[in-house]
C-alpha cells in the first residue's frame, strides 16, 4: 500500500511533526487560557487579603524581610481595599508622611492585579531613572519572591518574555514603568490601572506636552467605571502640592484610634505630642480628651482599634482622600523619640523644618513671601561703623551683583544659627567692560574687615551672577581662582532637595577662545535664599532694652547698621511672593518685583548662597568653636554684647582702608 508523498516524515527528524503539533497545542492551550482569564469575573479577594496570603517581603527591599502582614500597618487595609475591583472608587489619593508603609501597599495592588485581576497597569515615577530603578529594586524582587507571580511573569531572559526594565507582560495584561518627565512613556497605552507615586515631585510638564498627572489620567477613560488610580507623595509647598489640592478636593480621611484611658477617639496631631525640654525620650502623647499622657508602647493596640472617618464632603463622588503622618508609624520604624529629636535638630533651619513638615508630618510647607515694611527695618537698625565686624560673627561672604555700568557687593558676617550682619556695601562703577572695574573686585579678595576682637578678618566665599555679562565673569573668576570665588546662576521656583547645586564644569569663553569646562558654575533657588531672608526679618526679636540685657536674638535674625539708609532697604524689599496661574490654570508661586530696583535683596541671595556653599548649614558645634578661638571670643563676649553683638570687644584704631561707596550711602 502506497502512503501519499505529502504524508512521508523526512528520515533526518523523525519526530519533528509531533513535536510542533505538541507546539502547536501548547501555543493554543495558552491563548485559550488568556482568553479565560479575560473572561473571567474580577475576584472577591481584595487586595490586603491577597497581600496577606502570597506577598512576600524580599530582604533586598524592605527592612522587615518575611511574609507581608496587614496587621503591621493597620490603616494600609482600608486604602489598599479601595484599590480592589470590588469596590467602586475610582481615584484614591494619599498624602502621606514617610515611613508609613504606602511603597509597600502600591506594590500589593500590582502583584494583586498581575495575579487576580489582570489588566493594563501604568506605573509612573517622578524621572525615568527613577522608574528603572524602582523596577530593579521594587518590582523584580515582588515577583521574584511570589511563586504565583514568578510563573505570570517571564524571567527576563527568556526568549520572547516580554520582561524589560520598564515593561512586564503576562497573562492579560502588561505593566509599563515610566517617569513623569517622559510625554511619550505617558501616552504609550491604555491602562485600566494608575499608580502615580510622589506626584509632588513631578515636573509642571512632560516634555512640554502638558501635566503629567492629567496626561497619564487620560489613559484610564475608555475603561469608565472598571478604572482605578492610586496618588501617592509626601507633599511639598502650599499652593504648589498637586497632592494637597487632591486631598483637599476629597472627603479628608483621617486615621481615629481611641485613647488607652478615656476611649475618645481623635487623630494624632504633633501639637498634642510633648516631651521635658533637652529630653526626646519622655515624649509622650496627650488625649485630647482626658489630658492623660499615652505612651508610645500603647500605639500597637490603638492602631489595631483604629478607623478611617471623612471630615470632609468629595467635590468627586468617586475619589477618596487619605492622609497620615509619622506619628502614626508601626513601633520599630520611626518612635515617637526619634521624631521629637528630627524637630530639635531642626531648629533654626528653614529647609529641615520644611522637610519635617514635609517627611515626617505629611504637611505643606508655607512659603511666606510677603515683602516686609522698609520702614520698620529702619526702625529696627543698630549702630556700628561701617566696614567692621561685630562680635558675633565669625566669618564673612559676599554677594556680587554685576550691572551694566557697575558691580555691586555686599559683605556679610554670619554667626552661630545663620545670624547675620551687614558690614560694608560698595558700587564699583564702571561695569564688566571696565578692567578697572575688575580690578577693584579683584583687591575686594585681598581686603581685611576688622572684627570686634581686633582680628583681621577676610572674605571666606564671594559669590558673583553670572546673568549678566557671563563670558566676562567666568573670564574673571577663572582669573582669580575659584577657591574664593564661586560664580553662581540663580533659578526660579523652589527645589526640594537643596537650595544650592553644583558645582558644574562649563565652557567658557575667554578672549574669544572656547575653554572646555573653562568654569565651575553653581546654581542656585534664589526662590528658597529669598523666602527664608523675608522671614528672618519678621521674626519676634527682643527690644533695644531686652538686648542690652543680654536677651538672645532668635537663630537667623538679620542686624542691619544704622548707615544702611532708605534706598538700600527699599532694595532690600523690593520684591513679593505671589501666586499666578499657568495658562493651563494651574497655580505656581512667583518672586514678582515691588520696584525697579533689587540690587540689595540679590546681593544677599548670593551671599547667602556662598555661605551654604562654605557648608555653615552643616557645621558641628567643634567647627563654630574653632572659628570662636581663632577670633578669640568667648561666650562671654558674646554675651557683653547684646543680642545683636554690636559692642566692640576692645576699642582699637587701624587703618581705613580705601574702599569705592555707593552715593546713596554713609
Amino acid at each position: 500500500m502506497s502512503v501519499p508523498s505529502s504524508t512521508i516524515l523526512p528520515r533526518s527528524n523523525p519526530i519533528s511533526s509531533d513535536t510542533d503539533d505538541m507546539l502547536d497545542f501548547d501555543g493554543a492551550a495558552e491563548i485559550l487560557r488568556a482568553w479565560r482569564a479575560g473572561l473571567t469575573p474580577d475576584p472577591d479577594l481584595t487586595v490586603s487579603l491577597w497581600a496577606d496570603r502570597h506577598r512576600m517581603l524580599s530582604g533586598r527591599a524592605s527592612a522587615e524581610p518575611g511574609r507581608y502582614r496587614t496587621a503591621r500597618t493597620p490603616y494600609m487595609g482600608e486604602i489598599m481595599d479601595r484599590l480592589s475591583p470590588g469596590d467602586p472608587t475610582q481615584r484614591i489619593v494619599f498624602m502621606k508622611a514617610a515611613q508609613v508603609g504606602a511603597t509597600e501597599a502600591g506594590n500589593n495592588w500590582i502583584g494583586f492585579a498581575i495575579h487576580q485581576a489582570p489588566g493594563p497597569m501604568l506605573a509612573v515615577q517622578p524621572t525615568v531613572e527613577l522608574a528603572k530603578r524602582n523596577s530593579r529594586q521594587r518590582i523584580d524582587p515582588l515577583i521574584d519572591e511570589s511563586p504565583e507571580l514568578r510563573e505570570r511573569v517571564k524571567p527576563a531572559r527568556s526568549r520572547d518574555a516580554g520582561n524589560t526594565m520598564l515593561s512586564k507582560e503576562f497573562a492579560g495584561g502588561i505593566l509599563i514603568m515610566t517617569g513623569a518627565n517622559s510625554a511619550v512613556g505617558l501616552r504609550s497605552t491604555p491602562a485600566r490601572y494608575i499608580f502615580l507615586d510622589e506626584v509632588d515631585a513631578y515636573p509642571a510638564s512632560a516634555d512640554e506636552e502638558g501635566d503629567p498627572v492629567t496626561l497619564a489620567e487620560a489613559r484610564s477613560l475608555t475603561f469608565a467605571h472598571r478604572r482605578k488610580v492610586f496618588l501617592v507623595s509626601t507633599p511639598t509647598i502650599r499652593g504648589l502640592s498637586r497632592i494637597e489640592r487632591e486631598f483637599e478636593a476629597s472627603d479628608q480621611r483621617r486615621f481615629f484610634v481611641p485613647c488607652p484611658h478615656c476611649g475618645q477617639e481623635q487623630w494624632l496631631k504633633f501639637e498634642r505630642l510633648r516631651w521635658q525640654k533637652g529630653k526626646p525620650e519622655t515624649a509622650e502623647y496627650h488625649c485630647e480628651g482626658c489630658e492623660t499622657p499615652i505612651a508610645e508602647h500603647h500605639k500597637t493596640a490603638m492602631l489595631e482599634a483604629g478607623e478611617w472617618r471623612a471630615t470632609a464632603t468629595a467635590a468627586d463622588p468617586n475619589t477618596v482622600g487619605y492622609h497620615l503622618s509619622a506619628l502614626y508609624s508601626p513601633i520599630g520604624w520611626l518612635s515617637w523619640e526619634r521624631i521629637v529629636r528630627a524637630w530639635d535638630a531642626a531648629q533654626g533651619s528653614d529647609e529641615a523644618i520644611k522637610a519635617f513638615r514635609n517627611t515626617i508630618l505629611g504637611e505643606t510647607w508655607v512659603e511666606s513671601g510677603e515683602a516686609p515694611d522698609w520702614q520698620r527695618l529702619a526702625d529696627q537698625r543698630e549702630t556700628w561703623t561701617a566696614g567692621t565686624v561685630p562680635a558675633g560673627g565669625l566669618f564673612l561672604t559676599a554677594g556680587a551683583d554685576v550691572q551694566k555700568d557697575r558691580i555691586e557687593v555686599d559683605v556679610w558676617a554670619w554667626g552661630r544659627g545663620l545670624e547675620s550682619w551687614l558690614i560694608d556695601h560698595l558700587v564699583l562703577e564702571g561695569g564688566p567692560g571696565d578692567p578697572a572695574c575688575w580690578q577693584q573686585l579683584t583687591n575686594l579678595l585681598g581686603q581685611t574687615w576688622e572684627h570686634a576682637s581686633g582680628q583681621p578678618m577676610t572674605l571666606a566665599r564671594l559669590a558673583i551672577d553670572t546673568g549678566y555679562e557671563t563670558s566676562a565673569v567666568y573670564a574673571w573668576s577663572r582669573q582669580v581662582g575659584f577657591a574664593q570665588v564661586a560664580p553662581v546662576k540663580g533659578v526660579e521656583g523652589f527645589n526640594r532637595t537643596s537650595p544650592v547645586t553644583g558645582p558644574t564644569y562649563v565652557d567658557a569663553t575667554i578672549a574669544g577662545r572656547r575653554l572646555r569646562r573653562g568654569a565651575r558654575l553653581w546654581t542656585v533657588a534664589t526662590s528658597t535664599f529669598k523666602t527664608e531672608t523675608y522671614r528672618f526679618l519678621r521674626q519676634d526679636r527682643p527690644t533695644r532694652e531686652e538686648q542690652e540685657a543680654g536677651m538672645i536674638c532668635p537663630p537667623g535674625t538679620i542686624h542691619l547698621p544704622n548707615w544702611a539708609d532708605s534706598e538700600w532697604l527699599k532694595q532690600f524689599t523690593a520684591e513679593q511672593l505671589v501666586t499666578v496661574r499657568t495658562r493651563r490654570g494651574f497655580a505656581r508661586l512667583e518672586w514678582q518685583k515691588l520696584r525697579e530696583r533689587n540690587e540689595a535683596l540679590d546681593c544677599r541671595v548670593y551671599a547667602r548662597a556662598a555661605a551654604w556653599i562654605l557648608g555653615a548649614d552643616r557645621w558641628s558645634e567643634a567647627r563654630w568653636a574653632d572659628l570662636e578661638a581663632q577670633l578669640g571670643v568667648t561666650a562671654q563676649d558674646v554675651a557683653d554684647g547684646g543680642a545683636g553683638n554690636t559692642t566692640p570687644i576692645a576699642q582699637r584704631t587701624a587703618p581705613r582702608r580705601r574702599t569705592v561707596r555707593s552715593n546713596y550711602m554713609g
